[in-house]
């Protein structure tokens, strides 16, 4: 009964007519941004954190959510007309879903994707609303300890997911740590890294960090060239799939959104390791594996379901713990930082509209994407053709005139500037900046739990494993780092992150 009743709050703050309209806005942008290869839902949610800052909480975090899960539906688009997927999570779809495209069932792919999409942000829906308030209740008993490891377990998650070199990724780790250090300590107030320069002192400012980062890095990354957008199926037709069709696709939609909702949690990227683990398990089942980068519907309806069910249950970790599971989930908590929200446990006890009202706006949010991205498509594939030229000296406006916007601060303009060439020097030397975000986000919250646990335990650094949750949450951390050593697992993450790219 508590579920329904928790339930009921969350669909009537939802529902209200101002977070109805944000979420359409979110789902809609997040569409959008899908399909426009080259920019992603991490950078287009980091341009818009100073928006936030003016909405109502539960609007600003509605409207974020939608973005990132209308994000996973656009990027299929892009995959299967024009083999450019627009999230790295629709890799594994474009390659199936291209080649229907190009054997004129473009329309059938991009129905079973919509549908296998919706079936899967669903049932993750509902997943989040079962184990979300019992594991807040778990979460509630963690002491300074159980939080620590818990982080350090996340980061070294976010490392042996992280694409490309485990050495790049844990150096990435350690200068998001660093960076999160900035500004004066916390307990004694002595200045750290700031270099005599007042404008440090608070720390970095995170939204133009993140803004920097991903948003002008990614923009910088796509002005290099011009890349051909050849666009099949600009006039669609067949937008149900037939009844043999939707016979095929059932099972693979099952097995995607089982798949997804579990590797969704784990940090580092969940939803695209989900969306390629998918692909391997149809093709290994299927009685006809040869179909498959022939245009296997199989091969499209089993990873988008996979890859939006992991959208959906990152938020797990996010709501229950205050701990980011992805890189997006780490600017969804600058967003509560912005808004004043502490992120963790407590969210549901003292903001039940807050949290319960995200919940039910991602299953509101994934039926507006399945009744508006099917008749919307004909304005996607116009969009596409938009020179990027054009396109991207706006939106690195917007982004200057958002972080401004903040603080009213010059000097952010600055720091953006510096974090936008540095993310882009750091793709040019292949290092995915996404474990440079959690280390940040997370490493504040890791020294404090680090000192307060010393305090509580006297300086005795044994506290760590003589408490049983944290020693198994430190366990796990050795056998994370273990597992990733080894020469087998090694080589085949190397082949899948090379597949992704």
């Amino acid at each position: 009964m508590d579920l329904i009743s928790n339930l009921g709050l969350g669909f009537a703050t939802a529902a209200s007519p101002e977070n109805l309209f944000f979420c359409l806005i979110g789902v809609i942008l997040g569409t959008l941004i899908g399909v426009l290869p080259g920019i992603g839902a991490t950078a287009t949610i980091a341009m818009l954190l100073p928006i936030t800052f003016q909405l109502e909480p539960v609007s600003s975090l509605i409207m974020l959510a939608g973005i990132y899960y209308g994000a996973q539906y656009g990027g299929s688009t892009t995959a299967i007309l024009i083999n450019m997927p627009g999230e790295s999570s629709s890799a594994v779809t474009a390659i199936d879903g291209y080649q229907m495209a190009r054997k004129g069932k473009a329309g059938t792919a991009l129905a079973v994707a919509a549908l296998g999409s919706f079936f899967a942000g669903s049932v993750a829906t509902l997943l989040v609303a079962l184990f979300a308030p019992p594991l807040t209740v778990v979460a509630l008993k963690f002491g300074a300890a159980e939080y620590f490891s818990l982080m350090m377990l996340g980061l070294v998650s976010a490392i042996a997911l992280a694409h490309g070199s485990i050495l790049k990724a844990l150096a990435m780790v350690v200068l998001g740590l660093l960076l999160g250090l900035v500004g004066d300590d916390l307990y004694t107030g002595t200045p750290r890294f700031t270099f005599g320069m007042p404008e440090f002192a608070g720390g970095l400012n995170f939204v133009a960090l993140a803004v920097g980062v991903f948003g002008i890095a990614e923009i910088l990354r796509n002005l290099e060239g011009e890349q051909d957008r050849t666009v099949l199926g600009t006039r669609l037709a067949g937008l149900f799939p037939s009844r043999a069709d939707l016979k095929r696709m059932v099972a693979p939609m099952f097995r995607g959104t089982a798949i997804g909702s579990v590797l969704g949690i784990l940090p580092g990227g969940g939803a695209v390791l989900a969306s390629f683990a998918s692909y391997t398990v149809e093709k290994r089942i299927s009685k006809t594996p040869e179909e498959f980068g022939h245009g296997a519907i199989e091969g499209v309806a089993g990873p988008e379901s996979a890859n939006n069910a992991g959208a959906q249950t990152s938020f797990i970790p996010l709501l229950t713990l205050g701990i980011p599971a992805n890189p997006v989930m780490a600017l969804m908590i600058g967003a509560m930082i912005i808004q004043g929200i502490v992120p963790g446990p407590n969210v549901a006890s003292e903001q039940p509209e807050l949290f319960w009202g995200i919940i039910a706006s991602m299953w509101i949010g994934n039926l507006m994407l399945v009744v508006l991205n099917l008749p919307l498509i004909g304005l996607w594939v116009k969009l596409l053709k938009v020179p990027y030229h054009i396109l991207f000296p706006i939106i690195m406006a917007m982004c200057s005139i958002g972080v401004y916007s903040v603080n009213s601060n010059v000097y952010d303009l600055f720091t953006v500037a510096f974090f936008g060439l540095l993310g882009y020097g750091l793709i040019k030397l292949r290092c995915e900046p996404a474990p440079l975000l959690l280390g940040f986000v997370l490493g504040p919250m890791l020294e404090e739990n680090l000192r307060r646990a010393m305090i509580l335990g006297r300086g005795d650094p044994t506290v760590f494993v003589t408490r049983p949750i944290s020693l198994l949450l430190l366990l796990l951390m050795v056998a994370v780092l273990v597992v990733v050593t080894l020469p087998s697992i090694r080589k085949k993450r190397d082949e899948v992150f090379t597949e992704a790219e």
